[in-house]
C-alpha cells in the first residue's frame, strides 16, 4: 500500500500538506537516497528523509493528548519574549512531533488537543469541519439582551462576520462580573474577547472547556495532560471525518472517557 509523500510526511506531524508540498518541491526531503518530487508516493519500506534526518518509520503508531492548559502560556514552541510555552509540559517523543489543534491565546486557558498526526490536526482545525468550540467567559459589566442578540445573530470584525452559535448565561457572582458559556464554530484568532468587545464589552477570563465531544476531566487540573486511548480515539477521528488508523486500540484498558456521545459538530 502506498500514499503521497506529503501526506505520510504532514501524518508524522512535521506540518500540514502545503508546508510539506513546499518541502519537497524545495529539495529538502529525500526517497531511497534520491531526491522527492511533488506526487511521489511511498511505501513502509521506503527511507524517508527530511533535512537530513531519516522518519524512522511510516506506520509508527499516533499518539493524543488532552492538555488543561493555565493561563500563562503559549502555544508556539519558540517565543522571543521567552514565555513559557504548553510544549514545555508534554512528554518527549522521538521521530514525532506534537501539533496543536488549533491555539488558545496566551491568558486563556482550557481545553487544548495535540497530536503527532499532521493529518488528523488539520482536519480537526479546518473551518469546514464545523467543530463546536464551547467556552467559559466571564465578563465585566452588564450585557444587555440587545448585545446578546448581536453576539448571536453576527457582527462584522475585522476579519469578516463572526457570531456565537450558542450563548447560556452562567452562574451568578457577586460585583460587577458576569459568567457565560458561548460556543462557535471556528477558531479565528481572539475570536470569543473580540466579539465581546464589539459590543464594548471586556472579558475578564476565558476557559475553553470542550472541544467537539471532548471534555476536561476533573482530575485533570491545570498544566497537566491525559493520553487520549481507546474508543476515545476514534471519536477523534470520527470528528475529523476520518478513519481512525488500523492499529488504533478500540478497547479501553484507558481511564474515564474523555468524550461524549451526542456533542457532535454543528454539521
Amino acid at each position: 500500500m502506498t500514499d503521497k509523500l506529503q501526506k505520510v510526511l504532514a501524518a508524522a506531524g512535521l506540518g500540514s500538506r502545503r508546508t510539506m508540498e513546499t518541502w519537497i518541491t524545495t529539495g529538502r526531503v529525500t526517497v531511497n537516497g534520491q531526491v522527492a518530487n511533488l506526487g511521489d508516493r511511498v511505501s513502509a519500506e521506503d527511507k524517508i528523509v527530511v533535512d537530513g534526518r531519516a522518519l524512522k518509520s511510516v506506520q509508527q503508531r499516533q499518539r493524543h493528548l488532552l492538555y488543561n492548559k493555565p493561563a500563562g502560556e503559549i502555544c508556539s514552541r519558540d517565543d522571543p519574549e521567552g514565555r513559557p510555552t504548553v510544549f514545555d509540559r508534554l512528554p518527549k517523543i522521538k521521530q514525532q512531533r506534537w501539533v496543536s489543534v488549533g491555539r488558545l491565546d496566551f491568558n486563556t486557558s482550557g481545553l487544548l488537543l495535540l497530536t503527532t498526526d499532521g493529518q488528523l490536526a488539520n482536519q480537526l482545525m479546518h473551518p469546514s469541519s464545523g467543530i463546536d468550540r464551547e467556552y467559559a467567559v466571564r465578563v465585566l459589566g452588564e450585557v444587555s439582551e440587545a448585545q446578546l442578540q448581536a453576539l448571536k445573530d453576527g457582527v462584522l470584525l475585522d476579519d469578516g462576520i463572526a457570531r456565537f452559535s450558542d450563548i447560556r448565561k452562567g452562574r451568578d457572582e457577586s460585583g460587577a462580573n458576569q459568567w457565560y458559556y458561548v460556543a462557535l464554530t471556528e477558531g479565528r484568532n481572539r475570536e470569543v474577547r473580540r466579539l465581546f468587545e464589539s459590543q464594548g464589552l471586556t472579558v475578564s477570563r476565558l476557559k475553553r472547556v470542550r472541544f467537539g465531544s471532548f471534555f476536561i476531566p476533573s482530575a485533570v487540573k491545570a498544566g497537566k495532560f491525559v493520553d487520549i486511548e481507546g474508543k476515545d480515539v476514534s471519536e477523534l477521528y470520527r470528528l475529523a471525518g476520518l478513519m481512525p488508523p488500523s492499529d488504533s486500540p478500540s478497547s479501553a484498558k484507558a481511564g474515564p472517557r474523555l468524550s461524549k456521545a451526542g456533542k457532535r459538530s454543528a454539521r
